[in-house]
């Protein structure tokens, strides 16, 4: 098992997938892309009647300015209301969103923590809204967003469409990192759109017809792509429209991404055991889209062990002696990164963000593994 054949074969074999997974597909679909584009939004005159859905949990310091800002758009007012559910607060949130005086808000308040899931399941069963947003509480509209967002929906068939997440630029070497990697993560969404369907949409921003909703089930950890999924099964696309701007007032910073991208990669591995037939071409028709963007990343640092690992015992050989520093660099920058972010540099920001993604992709799998998130809770 230690020939020279063998090791290289698992060599170029792990070095391969990992450079499709994380360059190859990105440029692949970039370039499908360039072909057709189906992603062209239709006018602003397009107006449906629109019920924004927020789902809360202990948001008392920033529900009120939150509210104010949904209903800050130019969207008409009369075809507008808001859903705002309180999972559970132990706050003053349930009390905040009672207090604003205005019909076009109905609150859900919850005594008991239920989860995100259950929350989605209740606002959009009481919708009267054609058109469905999600949001969440942290980010910020601007005025256009639910216009620019809803006018997609003027093409019949669009199922679902994301917005722009728009995250604060980090001064630190992961937060640095991670900013490149969210760059990329729209670009192969909005190529994803063009082409054919975005996999997944953005929590913070995304909206669906009402009538394509199927209540998830009460422990689903990623909305945003389960929801989309399972439009696209019944027939629809799912478009992505950049310039419907959700912006997060708060940078990248590690303690919360950590938490946040471990959840996020729980939930993947969540999905690919609970919807496997999402993998079989006659049953899905974004399967490899599907694969390609979401199941080659979580599976990426094993390819990447299996890399380096191959590599140290092939370093008998000048060439993979020579590949073998560059991946010792490599990996030295990242910890470098890791022990010292301040030193936000583009040489060690981007070792140090893809490092600490696929780190997080480990911790994902482990938690996914002990059930760390199996109530639904986010």
């Amino acid at each position: 098992m230690n020939s020279p054949l063998f090791l290289s074969t698992v060599f170029w074999g792990s070095f391969a997938v990992v450079f499709y997974t994380f360059l190859g597909y990105p440029i692949f679909i970039g370039l499908l892309a360039r072909r057709k584009n189906r992603n062209a939004p239709a006018p602003k005159t397009f107006t449906p009647t629109v019920s924004v859905v927020l789902v809360a949990h202990n948001e008392a310091q920033r529900i009120c300015t939150r509210i104010k800002n949904i209903f800050a758009t130019d969207h008409p007012a009369e075809k507008l209301e808001l859903i705002v559910y309180s999972d559970g607060s132990n706050d003053d949130t349930p009390a905040l969103i009672q207090s604003v005086c205005d019909k076009r808000v109905h609150a859900i308040l919850s005594n008991q923590r239920s989860g995100k899931a259950k929350g989605l399941n209740a606002s959009v069963a009481v919708a009267k809204g054609e058109i469905i947003v999600f949001c969440d509480a942290r980010q910020k509209f601007n005025r256009a967003t639910i216009p620019n967002l809803v006018r997609n929906f003027a093409d019949p068939k669009t199922g679902a469409v994301s917005g722009n997440y728009s995250i604060e630029k980090s001064d630190s070497s992961v937060g640095g990192g991670v900013d490149v990697y969210w760059r990329l993560e729209k670009f192969i969404r909005n190529a994803e759109a063009k082409w054919d369907s975005s996999i997944g949409c953005t929590g913070a921003i995304y909206a669906i017809r009402r009538e394509l909703f199927r209540p998830l089930s009460g422990d689903v950890l990623l909305d945003d792509v389960v929801i989309p999924m399972t439009i696209a099964e019944q027939g629809y696309r799912i478009g992505f429209d950049e310039d419907a701007v959700s912006l997060d007032p708060m940078n990248i910073e590690a303690s919360r991404e950590n938490r946040r991208k471990k959840r996020t990669l729980a939930g993947n591995f969540q999905m690919l055991f609970r919807f496997p037939h999402w993998l079989l071409p006659w049953k899905n028709r974004l399967w490899w889209q599907l694969i390609s963007h979401k199941y080659l990343r979580i599976f990426a640092p094993f390819f990447l062990a299996a890399v380096f690992v191959s590599n140290a015992l092939l370093t008998t050989y000048p060439v993979y002696r020579a590949l073998f520093v560059c991946q010792v660099a490599f990996y030295t920058l990242a910890c470098i990164g890791l022990a010292f972010r301040s030193l936000n540099l583009r040489v060690i920001s981007i070792p140090t963000g893809f490092f600490f993604l696929n780190l997080m992709t480990v911790g994902g799998f482990w938690n996914y593994l002990r059930g760390t998130y199996r109530e639904g809770k986010w």
